[in-house]
């Protein structure tokens, strides 16, 4: 693949960390601020201020970079679920279990992200909107670590769960080429018979001849026997080879 290939992937990973980015300065710059979250070990938005300037950051957090996130991953993979059921009409023995092997995948992504930042975000509301000793600094330290392990959650489902991710990878550590997978050969195949049955129909012509009333078996295989040889004596050898076999069909009547 050239590189040209890769730009829409680049692109993605920009806008992620910009998009990140955008939303880590505002507590820097005087929107809500950071403190000690949890048993005071780690660092994270101050959830407990309650005033109006840390509430409506948290809002916003919560919306944007939770609700939002969540709906385009269910948006993208629907996308991709539909793409690959449009595939089955053209191949579906193949594509029946690349489909039910994708839609495991996302099911589990989804559900790791889903299990990863649900309890945080529901902490970090509990924590801005509920009573001040609700959520104890023990309560929080389970939803903080998952919120954390979702940064090293979507690399070993990809490795685990994808083949050609996982070729991929490993070729990288192996400073070597990446193989092919199996499903473009499964294809390939496919095309290749697809494109060889379509050849004979092509090649497999029966012209009938007219039909000649009292003619006999015999005489039939002689007439037939001599238009064949009128045929081909006629045509140069450079067209008989190019020209399929011609099998010449008589009707007779007993």
């Amino acid at each position: 693949a050239d590189g040209r290939d890769f730009r829409p992937a680049l692109g993605g990973i920009c806008f992620s960390w910009i998009y990140s980015v955008a939303w880590t300065v505002p507590p820097l710059l005087g929107w809500s601020k950071y403190g000690p979250e949890g048993p005071g070990t780690t660092c994270s938005v101050d959830w407990k201020t309650q005033t109006p300037n840390n509430i409506s950051y948290i809002i916003s957090l919560f919306t944007f970079c939770l609700v939002l996130p969540f709906g385009v991953i269910v948006y993208s993979y629907g996308k991709l679920l539909h793409a690959i059921r449009q595939v089955r009409r053209v191949s579906s023995v193949v594509t029946r279990h690349r489909e039910q092997h994708v839609l495991v995948m996302v099911v589990v992504m989804v559900m790791c992200y889903l299990v990863c930042w649900l309890p945080y975000g529901v902490a970090a509301l509990l924590a801005t909107f509920g009573p001040p000793d609700l959520l104890t600094p023990e309560a929080s330290i389970t939803p903080s670590l998952l919120a954390k392990c979702s940064t090293v959650v979507n690399p070993f489902i990809y490795v685990f769960m994808n083949k050609q991710f996982y070729r991929c990878f490993q070729a990288f550590f192996c400073c070597s080429a990446p193989q092919r997978g199996s499903s473009l050969k499964t294809f390939s195949r496919v095309t290749k018979t697809f494109r060889t049955v379509h050849q004979e129909k092509e090649l497999h012509v029966t012209v009938p001849a007219p039909y000649m009333p009292g003619a006999t078996p015999n005489s039939i295989h002689g007439s037939s026997q001599g238009a064949n040889d009128v045929a081909l004596s006629s045509e140069t050898p450079a067209v008989v080879n190019l020209k399929p076999k011609v099998i010449l069909v008589a009707l007779y009547r007993e």
